[in-house]
């Protein structure tokens, strides 16, 4: 398996290189955006081409995987995560700071066999901010390992915590009520428009804990890993193990303070789930 692993990493890898070049030459270009569940919730081209060139490629080399892609979900595919070899693909994940021509938004691309996750890839082409993981073997950043922060208690933390593209109106008010908690107890709140580069944020030291409610399996699968083997907890926002089909969870530094956190916040339970 070690030896498989070696060659999907590879694969994979040079083919999240590749893809990357379409979103750095296009990142300051005008878009042609579609909406797809709300009036903030976009897909471009851009998105589309990323994951058909990311599928065709791996499908080519490996063809008894399975795929979950944002975007092909988005059409109508099933999003089911079977014990077979499964890539999980966010083609760009920031779409609205893709748009914009913020320069935070990436690929996010992980391996799950037997449900669990086997290799993480999350590649922000504008920065030049490659992340990888693979099980047991530690996180980097751009080759060189990365560790999270030692915080233990939310008065030394860093949060990074998110709105999301829901303008549903009971999740509103839970986001309210978890941000007026928090701002007096942390060091500081930050949102940065990508859940898959706030889960980095996590895994470098960058920020403490970082926690979403409406997040799709997608955003987290890459991410999950690279939190993992750089030392960070990852976990349902109410404690315990993270259902990853229930569009919640929260990615800590240390046991400490995700346990500290969970007693804090108000819970939302979005629906419906992936």
């Amino acid at each position: 398996m070690e030896n498989d692993i070696e060659k999907f990493y590879e694969v994979a890898l040079d083919l999240v290189k590749q893809a990357g070049t379409l979103i750095r030459d296009r990142l300051n270009e005008k878009k042609s955006v579609e909406i797809k569940s709300g009036d903030i919730d976009f897909v471009t081209e851009t998105d589309k081409q990323v994951e058909q060139l990311l599928i065709d490629g791996l499908s080519q080399t490996f063809p008894s995987h399975n795929f979950i892609g944002e975007e092909s979900v988005a059409g109508g595919a099933q999003c089911s995560l079977s014990d077979d070899p499964t890539w999980i693909i966010d083609p760009v994940d920031g779409t609205l700071n893709f748009v914009h021509g913020f320069p935070h938004s990436c690929i996010s691309l992980g391996l799950f066999i037997k449900k669990e996750p086997e290799i993480g890839i999350i590649y922000n082409p504008n920065l030049e901010q490659l992340f990888t993981a693979k099980r047991s073997q530690g996180a980097f950043l751009n080759g060189k390992r990365i560790h999270v922060s030692d915080v233990t208690k939310l008065s030394d933390s860093l949060i990074v915590f998110e709105n999301g593209t829901s303008r549903d109106v009971e999740k509103f008010k839970v986001l309210r009520e978890n941000y007026q908690t928090l701002v007096p107890l942390t060091q500081g709140m930050r949102s940065l428009g990508s859940a898959a580069l706030n889960m980095t944020m996590v895994a470098m030291g960058g920020a403490d804990v970082y926690f979403e409610y409406g997040t799709h399996i997608w955003d987290i699968a890459a991410g999950e890993l690279i939190v993992k083997e750089a030392g960070g907890v990852f976990i349902d926002p109410s404690g315990g193990d993270v259902d990853r089909m229930s569009r919640r969870f929260l990615c800590a530094s240390t046991q400490s303070l995700a346990d500290e956190l969970c007693k804090k916040l108000v819970q939302y339970y979005p629906v419906p789930r992936d």
